[in-house]
């Protein structure tokens, strides 16, 4: 731990990402419909509200009033009970289904202009002839340049139903252009990276769990296998889960058939357990799999069937702690409530869910409290108990109370991280670098992957490029002390980011995989 000062802001990020996912993981069992039902504790609760809405002293939103009392009751029973408003259903539709309709691209807002920085292949965008680097100034006759633009706007102007059309106007090399576009169903990706970390060792990314999730990550682990993989690494940090039938699809490629993956147990059906179904396609390969504080759900289930099964290793930090199992039921206005029905348990019996106070923001905000404990940087002793402790079939303790405690725990790395490095990534100051040095011819479209990391190296005048854009476009301007503690962190953003805009994810993770000490210690487990 080299930087206290800036220790604070660390997880806010990742908190922030982590909360929608966890709220989100389901079991997808069939949903179920209900009714109202005109019980005294129904009709109490309307006259209460009947009562604010005429007499209180100022206006009463009524319908954000019962949207509120409700997912705090919820909260009160479980922190993942929850209640979704019809117009929330069909962002967590697509997360779980792992498309959506739109027009297929990525872009930033610079400088109050919407730029396209990726054109997804295949997709309507590419079709209709909408190129990397256009600005789009127009949508529908609406002028969007140099008006303040946020991302939820510019989704809520390109998104919309599948076979609707929406008209761009684009500027390109001093030109403007119209295009239309119709739009289309657009993938979801959960698997965000995979390649050879070295002749023999593959690494996979999976980001969140979609029902696409099993069958991508089989497409993923096939290619490298040809490839010639004998040992994996597969990354679940940050993952917050999702759909429970691919946590059980991806760990029925490790192990053997008739081997348990995860039992259930609820006040209607009692215990009901997964078992491992086919021959192992990955059942040769070695395995290491990757966890951290907010890897929840879904992930845990994962992480749980291979340890306790002796799989693999499980290195990083205890997981999140999300061992509760929801299901959606449809109310009459569209509106949905995920109910808490049934429990999560790894095969050695350990329950996954943490315990839970009833301080809902609290315990959304349990990576916080860990950081502050010192429980991110060193084992935490204390959650090692007796009366929680578990023995795999191999003779492996492993221990209860929420979360997967990692067979090798790896401290979170601040080495040279300044407040500085963190306001540039906040600000996606990288990412932007990136796109323009790019954009304005600096750097020549590398062959591959491989080659890019191979030839391209961050030079002082690029560092010297950078720290100048920081200060022009985002005001951040660093002290030479800081400047020269995190300089070499700065070289290897730059190196990443740039990598991104060629190769999306996969460039990203493949450069920051070489400095990664998490990664690199994972690959020293297959020595172990």
């Amino acid at each position: 731990m080299n930087n206290n000062s800036n220790q604070y802001l660390l997880p806010i990020i990742a908190s922030i990402a982590m909360i929608i996912g966890i709220i989100m993981g389901i079991t997808l069992s069939p949903t179920t419909s209900v009714s109202t039902s005109g019980s005294a504790h129904a009709k109490k609760l309307l006259d209460i509200f009947d009562i604010l809405e005429k007499e209180y002293v100022d206006e009463v939103d009524k319908e954000n009033l019962m949207e509120e009392t409700i997912s705090n009751m919820l909260h009160q029973l479980d922190p993942h009970s929850n209640y979704i408003p019809a117009t929330e259903l069909a962002r967590m539709k697509e997360s779980i289904e792992g498309t959506f309709d739109g027009i297929g691209i990525r872009f930033a807002i610079l400088r109050d202009t919407l730029h396209v920085t990726n054109v997804v292949s295949y997709s309507p965008s590419e079709m209709a002839g909408l190129k990397v680097y256009d600005q789009i100034i127009m949508v529908d006759q609406d002028t969007i340049a140099g008006v303040q633009l946020n991302n939820r706007r510019v989704q809520e102007l390109l998104k919309g139903p599948r076979g609707t059309k929406v008209k761009l106007g684009i500027k390109r090399g001093g030109e403007i252009k119209n295009i239309t576009i119709q739009r289309g169903p657009i993938p979801l990706p959960s698997i965000s990276a995979y390649f050879m970390l070295d002749d023999k060792t593959g690494y996979i990314r999976l980001d969140q769990f979609s029902m696409q999730s099993g069958k991508e990550f089989l497409e993923a682990a096939l290619k490298l296998k040809n490839k010639g993989m004998q040992r994996l690494i597969f990354d679940l940090r940050y993952n917050s889960g999702g759909v429970m039938g691919a946590a059980i699809d991806i760990a029925d490629a490790f192990l053997e058939p008739g081997l348990p993956i995860v039992s259930t147990k609820s006040k209607n059906k009692g215990e009901e357990i997964e078992y491992s179904r086919n021959s192992p396609i990955l059942g040769a390969v070695d395995l290491v799999i990757m966890i951290n504080q907010a890897s929840a759900s879904a992930s845990e289930i994962v992480a749980g069937a291979i340890q306790d099964n002796d799989r693999g290793t499980i290195v990083g930090r205890r997981s999140f702690g999300k061992g509760l199992v929801q299901q959606d039921i449809n109310l009459k206005d569209g509106s949905n409530l995920r109910l808490t029905t049934s429990r999560y348990y790894t095969p050695t019996g350990r329950s996954i869910q943490r315990p839970y106070t009833g301080d809902y923001e609290a315990y959304l905000m349990d990576e916080i409290t860990r950081y502050e404990s010192g429980e991110l940087y060193e084992v935490d002793s204390s959650l090692f108990v007796d009366s929680l402790k578990f023995v795999t079939p191999g003779g492996k303790v492993v221990f209860g109370g929420g979360g997967i405690m990692p067979d090798v725990f790896i401290p979170i790395d601040t080495t040279n991280i300044t407040h500085y490095f963190r306001h540039l990534q906040y600000a996606s100051a990288f990412s932007n670098f990136a796109y323009e040095y790019a954009r304005n011819g600096k750097v020549t479209r590398p062959t591959s992957l491989e080659e890019f990391g191979q030839r391209f190296k961050v030079t002082e005048a690029i560092l010297n490029d950078f720290r100048l854009y920081a200060k022009e476009n985002h005001l951040f301007k660093a002290s030479e002390p800081e400047w020269e503690l995190s300089k070499e962190r700065i070289r290897q953003e730059i190196h990443a980011e740039i990598a991104r805009h060629f190769f999306l994810e996969n460039g990203l993770l493949f450069i920051r995989s070489r400095f990664d000490h998490e990664v690199l210690r994972a690959i020293q487990e297959f020595s172990n």
